[in-house]
């Protein structure tokens, strides 16, 4: 059962990330970076986020949410133990991403705030996601 939980939590670990990068890359198809951007390069991207539309933004913060909620859900189904415990562990990852990408890079204070609201309606909303487990003691 250890094992099954253990999985549980990689895979919505993995769902919640490739679920990001899914949105973010649909965003990035409607926002297109300019030519040559170097995303290693911290001042250009910067500079690049300081002149993005709201639409850009909203994409990232959807993207936080798509995550956080596909990957608690996935882990909640999977797995044996209470949602909750799910919920805390890809809820808390996504918020230490969200932290380091906005600690790296300036962002509006709207966005910092939004984005932590949107990770935590996903883990909360994903935990609402359990599948019923007849005669399972979770």
């Amino acid at each position: 059962m250890m094992g099954r939980n253990i999985g549980a939590g990689v895979a919505g670990i993995v769902i919640a990330m490739l679920a990001v990068w899914l949105v973010q890359l649909v965003g990035h198809a409607v926002y297109t970076p300019p030519a040559g951007l170097d995303s290693q390069d911290l001042d250009a991207m910067r500079a690049y986020i300081a002149t993005l539309p709201l639409g850009a933004f909203l994409f990232v913060i959807a993207s936080y949410f798509i995550g956080t909620l596909a990957g608690t859900c996935a882990a909640c189904a999977i797995g044996t133990m209470l949602p909750r415990v799910f919920a805390i562990l890809i809820g808390c990852l996504m918020l230490i991403a969200t932290a380091m990408n906005v600690a790296m890079i300036p962002h509006p204070t709207w966005f910092i705030v939004a984005a932590v609201v949107a990770i935590f309606a996903g883990a909360w909303l994903g935990m609402k996601c359990e599948r019923t487990r007849a005669g399972d003691d979770a």
